[in-house]
Parts: C-alpha cells; structure tokens; sequence
C-alpha cells in the first residue's frame, strides 16, 4: 500500500525529480507522501512530524520541481516564486546550505535524461545580508528567497516589495516556534500583507515540530483559510537518562548553581559542578560529536570553559592563574583561559561569523563539542551529532524533545541524550520532562489574542507607502488569525493613537505617525513614517546591548555582544572570555566595545540578563501528580519507579531522599493537590512565609501578588515576595505575634482577576512590559538608528509615557500591556482554577511552622536570594540609603518656596523660550507637515505667527491652505483674531474658550475632552518659560481668575511650579515643571563651564580656612559657637576635642568656656564609639536641633542588667550626679562597686545613650588614662608652708565620674528631616561636599542619602553642583560663596620664603599655625603657613576627599584618619604625618622650605601645651637622627635622646 501510495505521490512530479529522489533515497518518509498529497492539490498545508523526518524536503521539492521545469517569467520581478521564512538566521542559512543537494541532483539527472535543464537561483536574506546584495535582489530577483520575518516585514515596506509580486509558495518553517508569541502575530499580518500585492493568495506551507493543539497552529497558518493538517504516526525512538555524578546531592552546598550577582564568582565551598563538569566531558570523550544545551548563556560560557581547562589539565598543558578575585567582578565567573581544544560556546550574543564557523567545524568533525542555547535548538542540521547533553532541566518538554532532537537528525535514528540536573529540586523537573518527553506530551500553545502593539507597527508600516481605506484595513487585519477577533473599538483606538488623537494634552509629546481623514476614510503616512518603521520595527524587545568588535577594524568586523551591566562593570585593559576565545577591552564607546584578542590570558566570563519563562500549569500539575506518586510510594518502589523512568541510581536514589525528607520537615509533600505554606525565622529573625506549590511561575507570579495585597491592606505590612516554578517566598518584617500562615493564600476564585489587574499595574513586570510594548508601537523609537539605545534611556523615556498614560486606562498601549501580562506571562484562568479547587476542597492547604528552612524551602530561598543578588552587590551604606524614604512633599516644605531669580541665566531663558515656541533657527517648519506639527505642539497661531515660525523664504499661507483642504487644520477666531488650529482642537476651543465649531468638522473630533482649558493651559506652560497669569489670559482671551484657577489644579498635580523664575521679576511666575528643570539643567550647566576646576591643594588650603582655622573669627563664646555649630554630629577623639580641635578655631579657647554651654544647655556632648585606652569618640550638638543630628545609639553594644537599671533609673528625666545613680540603683537592684558603675556609664556613653552637663569627666578619663592625643598635664603644687595631702574619697563620686549624667535627647524619627539636616551641616562644615568626606562622616545612608536632598537644595538654589576640585567626580555640591573662596585661594600664588601667606597675618599662630620659636630662628623669619591637625579633624581633607599623597614604603607604615594621629600642612600640601604616640613620623617632602615650618609648627604645638612630649624615633623607615627630618627636628629645638630625638612642653 505505501508502495502504491509512494508511486501515487512521486507521479505528480517531474521525471527528473522522481529520478534523483530515487536515486537518493530509499523511500518517501509517511510525512512526505502526505505532505504531497495536499501540496501538489495546492492546499494550503501543515506538516507536523517529530525532528528527522524529511519535512523540509516535503515542503521544498514540490516547488522545486516546478521552478525546475517551468522557465522564469518574461518579467524579471516576477521571478521569485518560492518564499521560505525561518525563524533563525541560523536556520535560513542551513536551509540554503541544503537545498544545493536536490538543486544540482535535479539538474544533472535532466541533463542525464536529456532535458534541458533550468538553472534555479536562491538567495538569502537576513539582518546579516550586505546591501548590496540585497540591491541586488531588489532589482534581479532569485527564484527563491530564504527570509526571516523581521527582513521579510523590512521588504514589504520598501521598494523592494516589487520583487515579491511572483510569490506562488511560501513555506513557514519552525512555526510552532513563532505561533504563540507576537513575533508570530507580526508575521502573520506580514504574509496577508504579502497576499495583497499578488494576483492571488500564496500557497502556504507550515512545518512543525509535534505541536499540542495542532488545529490552533492550523488556524495561525491559514488565517481564514482552510489548512491540511499533515501529522502521520510516527513513531520516534529516545534514550534518554538522568545522570547525577555524586552519590548524596544534600551534602553539597546548594549556592553553587547557576546564579547572579557576586555569588556566581569562583567559589570555595564543595559544588556540584566540578563532579558534572568532569562527568560531561568523559561523555564527550566517548562520542564523536556532541551538542551540550544550557538555559543561558553564561551558564553556556561557563561550560565551554570548564570543559577546556579540563582538556588542558588531562593533556598535562600549564594554564594561567586567575586574576586577583576583585578582578572577578559582581556577576562575573572566571576563566582559566585554556586554549578551545574540545568546546567551543554557540548563542546569540557570539557574532554571526563565528557561529557559522563554530557549525561548520561542528559539522566536518573538527571540534568535538558545541556549547549552546536554544540558538541551536530549531531545526539546524548538524551533521551526525550521537549525543545531545542538557546541564539542568530544559524549560519545557517541548523545548527537550527539539534540543535532543539534534542527535540522530536522520529519519529512522534514535536520539540519545543525557540530562545533568543541577540541585535536588531540580532533580524533579528533570524526572517529569524526561518522563513527559517520552510520552509525546508537549505543552499546549496558545495564540496572542489581538496585540495592540503589533497591530500599531504594522499600520504605519502599511500606510508609510500607500493610502489604504479605512474598512479595507480592518478587514485585512481580521482575515489574520491572532487578530480574528479584533473589537472595532480597539482598532479605532489604535487609529486616535497613531494620528494624534489623544485623550489629553498630556501626550502632546507623542508625534502622529499617520494621517487619517475621518471624513473619506483615508488612512496615509506622516513623512517619516517608513523609516520609523524600518528601523525601529520588529517584536525582540531591544536590551540595550552593546556591540563587541575588533578594535582597529572594520565596523563591521563582530565578536558579538555584551549586556549593558556586564560592560558598566569593565574597564578598559579587562579580560573576558566569549565563545571560548579571550578579549582584551581597548575601549568602550557610548555604543560598542572595542577589543583586540588576547590569547591564553584568564578572564572574566560574561553575564547577561534575560527574562525566564516560567513553567507552564500543565507541566506544573504533572510535576506535583509525580511527586504525590513518587511519596506515597515505599521507597525500594520509588526507586525501582525512578529507575524505570531513566533515572541513574544516584539521581533515582537522590530524588526519593529529597522527597523523604521533605515528608519528614514538613508531615506532608506539596503536590498536585496539596499546597504547603511553611513558616520559619530565618537568621536575622524575620519571618519566612514559602507557598510550596508545584504550578509553576506563570500562576504563582499573580498570586504572589495577591498575597502581597493582602498583606498590605489587612495587616500592614509591606513584605517582599518572590515567585518562582516551585512557589512563592515572603519575608516578613519581625513581629511578636504569630505571622499569617494559610488565611494569606485563600482568595475567592470570582475576585482573584481583579485583584491582580489592580495591583499589576504598580508592578516592575509591569512598567518592564509596558516600555516593551510601547517600543513596539513606534512610541518610542530609536533616536539613532544603528547605534545601542541605552537600556537606562529606555527606561526613563519609557517611565515618563507610562506617568501620564496610565491615567487613562483605554489607552492602547496600557490595555496592551495588561494584556501581554494578564494573558502571555501569567496564567490566570489556571490560577483560578487553582483557587476553585481549593475552595471546593479537592486541592487542600497544610499549614506548618518549623524551626529552619525545610529542603524544598530552601530551594525557593536560593531563587529569593538571586532575585535581590545583584542589588546585594552595592555597598552597604548604598542599600541604607535606598531603604531611607524621604518625604519628598516634607523635603519641599523645609526647602521652603522656590527662588530661582539668581540662579536661571537670562540668556538661557531666552534661549530655551525660542526653541520651545518654535522661533528658534532649527526648529522651524521646513514644510508643511513641520508647520502642522508647529501647531499640534504650540497651539493656535495667527498667520503671521505661523510665518515666524517657518524657514526663511516659505509660504505658510499655502502650506496652512493645503493642510485645510486636507481637513487637517481649521480656522477659528480666538480674544479677537483668527488663528489656525490643528482639527483634533477643536472640541478644546470649544469647550474651554467658547469657540464655535467650524462647519465639516468630524464627529469623532467634536467629542469632549476630560479637561480642555487645563489641557490648553498646560500647552501654554509647556511651550514658554516663565510667564504670569495675565500673560496667559490674554492670549486666550479670558480671566485671569479662571486663568489662576486653572494653573492652581495643574500646580496640586505637579505639572507646573509657582515661583520666582525671572530674572530681575518682581512679581510670582509660573513655569512648567518640566520646562523649569531643563531651565534649572541648562543655567546650571552655564555655571559649570564658568567653573574650571581647581588643584586638590586648593582645597586643603580652602578647608582649614573655611573652618576658622587659618582665618581668624574673633574671640568667646559667640565663637565657640559658630565652631560647635560647624562640627555638629562631627565624631573626634575625646583626647583631641580640647587640646587641639577647639583651639585651632577659637583663639584664647578654655574648657571652662565649653563647660558653661554644656551647664547652661545650650551645647549637648555625646559619645559615638570608643577607643583604645581611656579614649574615645566625642560629638558636640547645638541642644536646639540635636535630635537631628546626633547618631542613633550602637545597637552592637549588649546590655548587662547595671546598664538597664542605669537607664531605667534616668529614663524619668532629669540630671543624676553620680551618688545620686549610685543610691537609685542600689535601692532598685541592689549596690553597685563605684568602679563597676563607672565601667557602666563609660559604656552607655561610647554606645550614645548617656551624656553630662559638663565635660569634666572627660577630661578626668583622659587626662588620668592613655588618651590619644596627649597633653601637657599641671603639676599639682602644695600650698607654702604646708605639706601635701593625699586625696581623700569625694562624696561626689569618683573624677571620672563627676557633674550630672542624664539620657541624651531622643532622636527624631523622620528621616527626611534628619537627611535634611544632615545635608546643611555637611555644606556648613566643608563648604564643598564631596563623597570622599562624607564617607569619613557617620552620616546614615552614606552618600547616597544626602545626595538625594543635596540635588533638591541645588534645584531650590541653596546650593551648586559641578566640578569644582579636579579628580574628585562630579557629585560635588557647594555654597556659592565656598567656591568664590575657593577659587580665590587656588589663585593666590603658593607661599614661599620671603613672600605674604595667603591665610592672613603670619603672626597669628596656634595649634592651627605654627610661628617658629626653635633654632634661633626669629618670628619673622617664617613666613610659609603651617596648619597642625589631628589626623581625624574634618579640616584634614586628606584619606576623606583627598587621596592620601604617593609615597615609597616607610617600614610598613601608612597615614590614615586615626585617633592620636597628627598632620602638618604647608600651603595645603601635606608635609609630616605623625603617627599616634609620636614614635613613627612620615614626611612628604625633602625641601627644607616647607619640611622646617612644618616642623617648626610641630614644636610651637608642643611647647604651648598641646601635645605635650613627643619622642621621635623613625622617620620614614628610617632611626630619625640621620635623616633629613632629624635635622629639621633640631634646628625646631629637639633634643637627642638614646633612642631619637624628644621635646618637652
């Protein structure tokens, strides 16, 4: 019979043909004979068969026959007849590649047999095609093109779509991979497109792998049109196994699998990759050709590594050491750079180039190995591939069945593959895809269902060359499956979105791509329209990718491709391995990577981020039906049932383990029909929630949302949740109550679809998806076409649309997105499936609590952990800050009202107004479409106006007179003249100003707005800078109440800001917020450029200056004031407060001046930390706003029960002297030793809970112990005449413990406040902030929290951004009058001998500057300036802004902020650093001209009282009596000792 069937077939061909296919093949596969029964009848026709059976051929010879038979057609443009798409360029190059075989066997058999034989020409054309060659089809075509769909939609809309005009047959290969994405919704308008320019429809072929339901693929294909579904038995042979290579899985550290962020660095812990690598590679060994398919492309660039070194290692080659780990950077792996002698990596981001030759050396048998990703999973011939190895579970059967499909390709040959799982859950993907994959039972597919987007692009790429009717459109977008059921509402609505037809002047931004007369139903394109949709077509979201290439080449000469974040983490010299081969970077551009090859150099491996594709519920419910099986089973069956289905002993052994213990942590195992909620503290105490439940990320990705509605609504909590295949993980924030256990995931099936919808609109799924789609709709296009578009810019131009158009949910591109979500990414008729079935009991909930993370819950913690990984990688302070919330509206009401009137630059006003209203040179009409866009975006305008506005030398009378014959603009008559206005203004002018309607106006256009004055107001604001009410109400010729009124609403939503914006205004402004910030941007940008930045020095000369140091302020308490002002909630050692901080800015200082702050509650001093010695950290605060400025007090520090009855006992308010505490806890908790409770109040001080009204007991603590900087102590004399007495016990209580001790003031708990304050105290103290002192500084948050109120004080005008001092960044924020000072000192000339200090009077000398008493020197001898500081002062900018200076080793020792340390500085350049203790010294310089002040300083500071002795012993390494140092120290004065060189005070 099949015989009979075979002759049937093969009759209807040629002679030729049925000659060569006998000659060549033993017999037609069931597919081809079936195939060619509705082929040759012209049917359209849908061949679905396993990989291996001959369906390409199927679908080729029948045309193949014909072109080789028939001659071409007299006209050349209607030569190409067959039309083959592929979904792979890959694919469409293999395809070409084999169709040489039956090409040229069918001509030499009819030159055999006598005929004259017909040449038949193909070309190929993709994304990689030369212009020339396509230049070339354009005007000669081929009898057949091979296309992709994106290069076939570019064809359709240029030109060359007259090329297309003979297409007989098209044939769609791969279409299941296309069908149920809107790739596939693309195509399929692309072929009725296609249809349309032909004299009758092509006949279209569809090959398909197995597909599940193949009527749904049917319907795709054919549209309205009937389609033969070919799908013969076919009965395709597997050997699959599951291999795990170690015998217990649990024993492993399960953090060693495929992960982002710093943890996917090398690692040290016990993994199991080594075991699988090594396992792989014997594999590969053992078999001729080998594919190994990974799930990403790291994973895959990994692998081929790996495997190399293994390679290398075997063969006895040396490799190089890796790099030093900070060279392995965030998500980055490392690579030992062994040469690629079995491996090499095959997916998207490796270069065109190279991937052919990696499938060509595949092919031929040079390389034994190929590591790939899907890029080479569709139907890619490569050659006789024995073994197909997959390292983790594939994401879906289907996906499985194509992957090891790739071995034994030839019909009749078994596929051998081998699956390597990755941790123990993933054990159980593994077993039920294999299992699965056996029984033919692929996951179901789905169409899109009318994807707006889609439809969008695909208008203006129709209309760009042709006007189309209206209703002819509609009905060529309905005979497309995908938009069968298209609502005309939803066609409408695309249409008043792509001409300009929007729900509110907030879209003004958005350009019309099309021009749609609503009177004759003409639908034409905008000038521009085809370019747009040349070069920003297409469905692949755009990742922002940066191109990889040779440097010194050709631009076209790629490597590949880098994602955005993986290149913001390299510098120019990194290494990093692609494709196996190891690059150098020469230089990163705003849109490529350049690199040179460097070979057998380790290197960094790649990352990318990508969007996971969650299992499908049909998978999910058969996994959780396989694990209910596998755990109710005894566990020799289960292994023994394991076994059976492919699983090797350790796998079978390992997965019925896993279950078992899962049983025992949690009672029951979640299945298909059981969900576990299980809950746990983890290590810091919170609480984990996890949902086990086996449906997979497509419904547990809504119901997590869900969840975390019901979380914040009724119970108040705002947790983080995330969702994964194998459920949902919530953490909770720490409660003493019991958490929400199984209430939290019960939801009623009726309500759940709401919910979702409501919350999903808010989510990061959301906005990621609504960027996508509006992308996709040409809203926002690429500004430069060919070059990278910044994934940051996408987002950002992206964030701005989504602001405004989500206030109006029946915009296209918000329905669209919702429904990209609610139907393509989650699943939510499963999810309410799901619900329905526990809430009619067949589905039941557990509910457990258990002390630690069960073994399916930590797996799902492994995914939670990934999910945040990479943010884990910002520093610490970084993460503090993001979790700081400032109140913004708070934040503008401590700014106060904005003044901007000396801050805008006039020019700039002038300038910017110009370009906004159209005036200025470039932005003119050019034509007449520009002068319709002139008053789409500027409003009504007068013809002379309109004339302004135009180039030089254009009638804008005809242009606006042909725009109204095409009913595009209208002429209406506004405060007394006539204007034209754009048509879609209509129903504003009338609405808001009285206008009548003009006569032949639309009835769509005449509909009613939300808001048509505040939209004709907004447009004013938005097209002009600054302006008054009045200015306004003129020009519409109304009220200025109605006017105010008006501009108040836009003000309570943010649009625009009343203010003082003018320069030289004297009356209140308003501006369009917008409009102000680019004002705001361009002045300052203008003050920048007026700032060249200064030399670091500048600033260490400008910092001691602007604290008084160096510049004198007077004299008493007023002072001291100003100094404790400037130093709030500065920590210095409680050594250096006294003997060097305050006097080096408050000349005549005395403690009895701070104590009498302190006593009259005024100052407030708090500790902050303590240190070695009797020292410690000290704070001063003014008592008004030290709740804002004191630090929160240590939570490390433990309390003992001493420490609480001291705080209890001052917890009521008040001051206890220390007899006082003494008696009050003794009578609470029993007596306390005095030097235990001493010990105790020490602590509470350094933790920031106490304080005194005094600062005695500091000094007694310092004074009497090892304090850091050490002073001069008086001698105690005895009175004349009388001997000394020894002192007796106080009353009072111990010296270190005198005056009265209370609780230091609470600390507010509004952060915006605090950040606010914490801003201005750090312009106070440094004048000029940078992140380098902020650091040094205890400031909550780091940087990164003040920067966010820092930018709101440089938009208010309180302070300026630039660069400032050169080499410290550009986040540099300062007072105007910082940086006029600034900029005067770094002028002035640096002081030398014999010239005027730059700081003042020479003769005024302290701790802060030195006048020379050693030596014999006279005072006026030295004139350059010398600053001594603690090391720790803030007016020390080196190790905070300042690097410290370059300098050879010094024995080890190195400057640092430290206590006890000290600085000298000289004209602002660091001279000697010493050490604490005096012993070590480090000096900067041998020029005796600046080493002998700083000295000389050194020694004043001594003699004064200061420091008291200091006893130098090295310098710079070396014993200090023979050095350049030691002379200087004796020339100051100093003393040779036995040791070194000493001074006394």
């Amino acid at each position: 019979m099949v015989g009979v069937k075979k002759t049937s077939a093969l009759s209807r061909f040629s002679p030729a043909t049925r000659a060569w296919f006998g000659d060549v093949f033993e017999a037609a596969t069931p597919a081809q004979l079936e195939a060619w029964d509705a082929i040759t009848a012209g049917r359209d026709a849908l061949v679905v068969a396993p990989t291996g059976s001959g369906k390409t051929l199927a679908a080729f010879l029948w045309a193949l026959d014909r072109l080789a038979t028939t001659p071409p057609p007299d006209d050349p443009k209607l030569r190409c007849r067959v039309l083959y798409v592929s979904p792979l360029k890959a694919l469409a190059v293999d395809v070409e590649r084999n169709l040489r075989a039956p090409l040229i066997g069918i001509r030499e058999t009819a030159r055999r047999l006598g005929e004259a034989p017909i040449d038949v020409e193909v070309a190929v054309r993709s994304g990689d095609t030369p212009a020339s060659e396509r230049r070339r089809f354009a005007s000669r075509p081929s009898d057949v093109l091979i296309t992709t769909p994106e290069s076939l939609f570019l064809l359709l809309t240029s030109q060359g779509r007259e090329s297309l005009r003979g297409v007989e047959t098209v044939i769609i290969d791969e279409v299941h991979a296309v069908a149920g994405t809107k790739r596939g919704a693309h195509l399929a308008l692309t072929l009725e497109r296609l249809d349309t320019l032909l004299p009758k429809p092509a006949q279209r072929i569809g090959l398909s792998a197995t597909v599940r339901p193949v009527e749904e693929v049917a319907r795709f294909l054919g549209g309205e049109r009937p389609v033969t579904v070919v799908q013969p038995k076919f009965t395709k042979q597997w050997d699959l196994s599951v291999v795990v290579p170690i015998e217990d899985m649990a024993e492993l550290a399960a953090t060693e699998v495929e992960s982002s962020g710093s943890a996917a660095g090398p690692q040290q812990h016990a993994s199991i990759w080594p075991h699988v690598e090594e396992h792989v590679f014997d594999l590969i060994s053992q078999h001729k050709s080998t594919i190994v398919f990974s799930n990403s492309r790291r994973l895959a660039e990994r692998l081929t590594a790996r495997l190399n070194e293994i390679a290398a290692e075997r063969a006895e080659l040396e490799l190089p050491e890796l790099g030093s780990p900070a060279a392995v950077m965030a998500q980055s792996g490392g690579s030992l750079a062994a040469p690629p002698l079995i491996a090499r990596a095959h997916h998207g981001s490796v270069s065109k180039e190279q991937r052919a030759l990696i499938e060509e050396d595949l092919k031929s048998g040079r390389l034994p190995c190929v590591v790939a990703t899907s890029s080479l999973e569709l139907g890619i011939d490569m050659g006789a591939v024995d073994l197909v190895i997959q390292v983790e579970a594939p994401p879906s059967v289907a996906s499985g069945l194509q992957r090891v499909g790739r071995a034994g390709h030839q019909v009749g040959a078994v596929s051998r593959g081998v699956l390597f799982p990755k941790f123990r859950g993933d054990l159980i993907d593994t077993a039920v895809v294999v299992q699965r994959m056996r029984d033919g039972l692929i996951e179901s597919l789905h169409i899109p269902a009318n994807p707006l987007d889609v439809l969008a692009q695909q208008i203006v790429s129709i209309v760009a060359l042709d006007s189309v009717d209206v209703d002819e459109l509609f009905s060529l977008v309905r005979r497309c499956a995908p938009f069968a059921t298209l609502p005309r509402s939803a066609y409408d609505g695309v249409l008043d979105m792509l001409s300009g037809r929007y729900p509110s002047d907030e879209f003004a931004e958005l350009r019309p791509r099309i021009v749609f007369d609503r009177v004759s139903g003409e639908i034409s394109g905008r000038p521009g329209a085809q370019r747009l949709a040349v070069t920003s077509g297409g469905t692949i979201p755009d990742r922002g990718l940066f191109g990889v290439f040779l440097v010194g080449e050709s631009t076209n000469h790629r490597v590949g491709e880098l994602d955005e974040e993986m290149v913001y983490e390299s510098r120019v010299g990194d290494v990093f391995t692609l494709g196996a081969s190891s690059w150098r970077i020469e230089d990163i551009t705003h849109d490529r990577v350049l690199v040179s090859p460097a070979p057998g150099q380790p290197g960094r491996l790649p990352f990318w981020k990508g969007d996971a594709v969650g299992r499908p519920a049909e998978l999910g419910a058969a996994t959780g039906a396989f694990v209910r099986k596998m755990a109710s089973m005894p566990a020799a069956k289960a292994i023994e049932r394991a076994r059976t289905a492919g699983l090797d002993e350790y796998a079978a052994n390992n997965l019925v383990s896993y279950l078992a213990e899962q049983r025992d942590a949690t009672s029951r195992v979640p299945d298909d029909v059981t969900i576990v909620v299980e809950r746990f503290r983890d290590e810091l105490g919170d609480w984990r929630v996890c949902v086990h439940s086996p449906y997979g990320g497509q419904v547990h990705g809504p119901w997590a949302l869900a969840i975390a509605a019901r979380l914040r609504d009724r119970y108040g909590m705002d947790a983080q949740s995330v969702s994964g295949d194998d459920g949902i993980v919530l953490r909770l924030p720490e409660t003493d109550e019991a958490p929400p256990g199984a209430e939290l995931v019960l939801f009623d099936p009726a309500d759940i679809e709401d919910l979702v919808t409501t919350e999903v609109g808010g989510s990061a799924l959301f906005a990621a998806r609504f960027r996508e789609c509006a992308a996709r709709a040409l809203l926002l296009p690429r500004r430069n076409p060919g070059r990278r578009s910044p994934l940051w810019q996408q987002r950002q131009r992206s964030a701005q649309l989504l602001s405004v158009a989500s206030k109006y949910g029946s915009f296209p591109i918000v329905l669209e997105t919702l429904r990209e979500v609610l139907q393509d990414v989650y699943d939510l008729p499963a999810l309410k499936d799901l619900l329905t079935g526990i809430s009619e009991r067949r589905i039941s909930v557990v509910e457990v609590e258990t002390s630690e993370a069960s073994p399916f819950a930590k797996s799902l913690l492994f995914g939670y952990v990934g999910a945040f990984m990479y943010e884990g990688d910002s520093p610490l302070a970084e993460k503090r800050a993001a979790a700081l919330a400032l109140d913004q509206s708070l934040l503008a009401e401590l700014l106060g009202r904005t003044e901007l009137r000396e801050l805008l630059d006039a020019e700039v006003v002038l300038r910017t107004e110009a370009e906004l209203q159209r005036l200025a040179e470039d932005r003119r009409a050019r034509d007449a479409e520009g002068l319709f866009d002139v008053l789409r975006m500027v409003g009504p305008l007068s013809l002379p106006e309109a004339s302004q506005r135009c180039v030089d030398g254009s009638d804008a009378e005809s242009w606006l007179t042909s725009l109204a014959a095409a009913r595009r603009v209208v002429r209406v008559r506004i405060a007394g003249e006539h204007r034209w206005a754009v048509v879609e203004d209509v129903a504003r002018l009338r609405d808001a100003l009285g206008v009548p309607l003009p006569p032949g106006v639309a009835e769509a256009h005449a509909e009613p707005v939300a808001d048509p004055l505040g939209d004709l107001v907004s447009r004013y604001a938005r097209t002009h800078g600054p302006f008054r009410a009045i200015d306004l109400a003129t020009q519409l010729g109304i009220g200025v109440a109605v006017v105010t009124d008006a501009l108040r609403r836009l003000g309570a939503a943010g649009r625009v800001v009343e203010g003082e914006f003018l320069p030289g205004g004297i009356a209140l402004e308003w501006c369009d917020s917008e409009v102000l910030r680019l004002l705001r941007r361009r002045s300052l940008a203008a003050l920048r450029k007026e700032v060249e930045p200064v030399d670091p020095s500048a600033l260490a000369r400008f910092l001691p200056a602007w604290q008084g140091i160096t510049s004198s302020r007077g004299r008493g308490y007023d002072v001291l004031l100003g100094a404790v002002e400037q130093l709030a909630g500065c920590a210095v050692p409680a050594s250096a407060l006294e003997s060097i901080v305050l006097p080096a800015r408050v000349p005549g200082y005395q403690p009895s001046m701070l104590d009498e702050l302190t006593a009259t509650g005024e100052v407030v001093w708090a500790g902050s930390g303590s240190l070695p010695g009797t020292d410690g950290w000290v704070s001063l605060h003014l008592a008004d706003n030290c709740d804002l400025t004191l630090p929160d007090p240590d939570p490390a520090v433990e309390l003992g029960e001493t420490h609480q009855a001291v705080l209890d006992a001052l917890s009521g308010g008040g001051a206890f002297f220390f007899r006082q505490l003494s008696d009050a806890i003794g009578s609470a908790s029993g007596v306390v030793e005095d030097n235990a409770l001493v010990g105790v109040l020490w602590d509470l001080v350094w933790a920031g809970y106490l304080t005194n009204d005094t600062l005695t007991p500091v000094r007694s603590l310092v004074g009497g112990g090892r304090g850091s900087h050490r002073t001069r102590r008086a001698t105690p004399r005895a009175r004349p005449g009388r001997p000394s007495r020894p002192t007796m016990p106080s009353r009072s209580g111990p010296p270190t413990a005198g005056g009265r001790w209370s609780l230091l003031p609470a600390r507010s708990s509004d952060t915006t406040r605090r950040a606010h304050a914490a801003a201005e105290t750090l312009l106070d103290r440094y004048g000029i902030v940078t992140r380098g002192s902020v650091m040094t500084e205890r400031t909550p948050g780091g940087f990164a929290a003040v920067y966010k109120v820092l930018s709101a004080f440089e938009e208010s005008g309180r302070c300026r951004r630039g660069y400032f001092v050169a080499g410290l960044g550009a986040a540099q924020f300062a007072l105007p009058g910082a940086v006029d000072r600034l900029r005067a000192l770094a002028e002035l000339p640096t002081t030398t001998p014999g010239s005027d200090s730059p700081f003042g009077p020479a003769g005024r000398f302290g701790p802060g500057g030195a006048r020379s008493r050693g030596g014999g020197r006279k005072d006026e001898e030295l004139t350059a300036r010398a600053v001594v500081l603690a090391a720790s002062d803030p007016a020390n900018p080196y190790g905070a802004a300042l690097q410290w200076p370059e300098r050879e080793s010094a024995g080890g020792h190195r400057p640092g902020r430290k206590a006890g340390a000290l600085v000298v500085m000289v004209d602002g350049q660091l001279i000697v650093y010493v050490e604490r203790g005096g012993r070590t010294v480090l000096s900067f310089t041998e020029d005796p001209d600046l080493l002998q002040p700083a000295v000389d300083a050194l020694a004043l500071s001594i003699r004064d009282g200061q420091l008291g002795k200091l006893s130098v012993e090295t310098a710079d390494g070396e014993q200090v009596r023979h050095t350049t140092f030691g002379d200087a120290l004796a020339k100051a004065g100093f003393h040779a000792t036995p040791r070194g060189l000493r001074l006394r005070a």
